[in-house]
């Protein structure tokens, strides 16, 4: 969870607020902090680690709601769209048809939970259609769960851009270079995923991918914690950034982490990796 966390932080000042487009600026400045993306990540962390691994759909169903309405009202002024606003305080809170990106932004625990490929997109179906079950809301989050369930399991970056490409349909031929002189805001599923997913397959370090997706603007808080959750996986995190993400988010958001940490265990908690030499990460 923490390249999904890292990414909203860094990203999220230069939301609307990017015109440059590369990928030199600082990852933080006064308005670093987190927002609805980082409070929906630990919100699906923390209904997943409330049943077990074997539920069914409809427990897991269950149990996302209640934990995304428990985090949603905690966090009122995270940043959330209307329609989902008035959703977290619904009685009985229903899907609306939803491809907008954020089933895709809130994902990424379910990429780190499950044995199965197969498992890991039924469940990450099921976080999304609770409210965004339209087929492209549903699309983007499988997508975005499936990469990390291959990076997390070293599967080329060949072999996941297949994969993709086979099972989802996006694009993947663009390059960065031809996605960023044009692309504007989107907040939609298929206009944010397919781009996230290019910028972690360009990108060539964690650091690289994160400064790469919040190169393209657009809804970049979003893309990049869409993207860096996909650069955890596959390059693991700095120590160093991973105390930032520690030091910027609440207590009760890191108690989530911490024992979702614990609950898969040293081997997947981080790599003790320390920052390239040479990098300012704070410039």
């Amino acid at each position: 969870m923490y390249g999904a966390i890292l990414g909203d932080i860094v990203g999220k000042p230069y939301e609307h607020h990017f015109k440059m487009k590369n990928k030199v600026f600082p990852l933080f400045v006064p308005a670093s902090h987190f927002s609805d993306d980082s409070v929906m990540t630990i919100a699906i962390a923390d209904g997943l680690l409330h049943v077990s691994k074997d539920a069914s759909l409809d427990e897991i169903r269950s149990a996302v709601i209640r934990s995304m309405q428990y985090w949603g009202r905690k966090y009122p002024r995270a940043g959330y769209g209307g329609r989902f606003r008035s959703w977290l305080y619904e009685e009985d809170p229903q899907p609306y048809r939803s491809y907008g990106n954020g089933s895709a932004m809130r994902v990424s625990p379910v990429g780190w939970l499950y044995d199965t490929i197969e498992r890991t997109r039924a469940v990450a179906a099921a976080t999304a259609d609770v409210t965004h079950n339209h087929p492209e809301g549903i699309k983007g989050a499988e997508a975005a769960a499936s990469v990390i369930f291959m990076a997390r399991h070293h599967a080329s970056k060949e072999e996941i851009k297949a994969y993709v490409e086979q099972n989802f349909g996006y694009d993947l031929s663009r390059t960065v270079a031809e996605i960023r002189p044009t692309y504007q805001f989107d907040s939609s599923c298929q206009g944010t995923v397919p781009e996230a997913i290019i910028a972690f397959l360009e990108g060539t370090t964690f650091e690289d991918v994160l400064r790469t997706a919040v190169s393209l603007g657009g809804d970049c808080d979003t893309l990049t914690s869409i993207a860096s959750a996909m650069a955890e996986a596959y390059y693991g995190m700095p120590d160093n950034l991973r105390a930032e993400v520690r030091n910027r988010i609440q207590p009760d958001m890191l108690a989530v982490v911490d024992q979702f940490d614990q609950h898969l265990g040293s081997a997947t908690s981080g790599n003790g990796l320390t920052a390239e030499a040479g990098t300012d990460y704070l410039s």
